[in-house]
């Protein structure tokens, strides 16, 4: 089992572990289905270029369930989550790795609360792009 960060040792400008994991079609079209979001954007290639892209995309919501991930798994409980708040900023194709991460910007020993930036990247182009940015995180420590 995980050992949770005590607040006590968290300390602004600590970098939680960063989660990659590489999109694939089967899991975003297991995401579609459990989400009721059937968009052919998600779901059909033909569609999502003839709207501009190679390919489908990943759902929006499915990248933000890796910064959650990441989030939770440093916190080492998922009902330490109190509120994330994200800007989706771009897309994801199939068969990118998408890594996901934060950084401590704010600790509050009082109410033992540690506010996270937190993104999600892709590499593209030799580039690294952001799909999520200008977000955070608050988690509760015990």
């Amino acid at each position: 089992m995980k050992t949770r960060p005590r607040i006590e040792d968290v300390r602004v400008g600590d970098a939680i572990p960063t989660l990659s994991k590489v999109v694939r079609r089967g899991e975003v079209k297991a995401y579609a289905d459990a989400s009721g979001d059937q968009n052919p954007l998600h779901q059909d290639d033909a569609f999502a270029q003839s709207v501009g892209f190679p390919g489908i995309i990943a759902h929006g919501m499915f990248t933000m369930a890796r910064v959650v991930k990441a989030v939770t798994d440093w916190a080492g409980d998922p009902a330490a989550l109190v509120a994330i708040d994200v800007q989706f900023r771009a897309v994801v194709f199939m068969d990118e790795t998408l890594e996901a991460g934060g950084e401590v910007t704010a600790v509050d020993p009082e109410s033992r609360r540690v506010t996270l930036s937190v993104w999600a990247a892709v590499e593209r182009d030799g580039k690294r792009v952001l799909a999520v940015k200008n977000s955070t995180a608050d988690v509760r420590l015990d």
